[in-house]
């Protein structure tokens, strides 16, 4: 007999969790058994990222999730349109780029 049926994973999220943390810069990391992803966040004014999340994976779960990123990536191209990164965007005209924070990490 064959077994059709798809499984579905349940997942419980708290208020606070579902609140979700804004980031704008990853900064990531590895060793032989993990990666390591440090989401921060860098904004105008202050001298340094705070780095708000870490996320420790093993390499496996990594690439799942680079493969899922890649996926819905492409979903959310096709239907909103390219993602322009910074050079794309310098060269539409755009006007927001991390230099004019200054170097992560540096001296203010």
């Amino acid at each position: 007999m064959e077994n059709n049926e798809t499984k579905q994973l349940g997942v419980n999220i708290s208020p606070d969790v579902a609140k979700g943390t804004y980031s704008n810069l990853a900064i990531i990391s590895h060793s032989k058994n993990e990666f390591i992803v440090d989401f921060a966040a860098m904004l105008p004014g202050m001298p340094k990222a705070e780095v708000q999340s870490r996320i420790i994976m093993n390499p496996e779960n990594a690439k799942r999730l680079f493969l899922a990123l890649q996926d819905n990536i492409i979903k959310f191209e096709n239907q909103f349109g390219t993602i322009l990164l910074d050079e794309q965007k310098r060269q539409k005209g755009g006007t927001f780029n991390f230099e004019d924070f200054g170097p992560i990490g540096g001296n203010s």
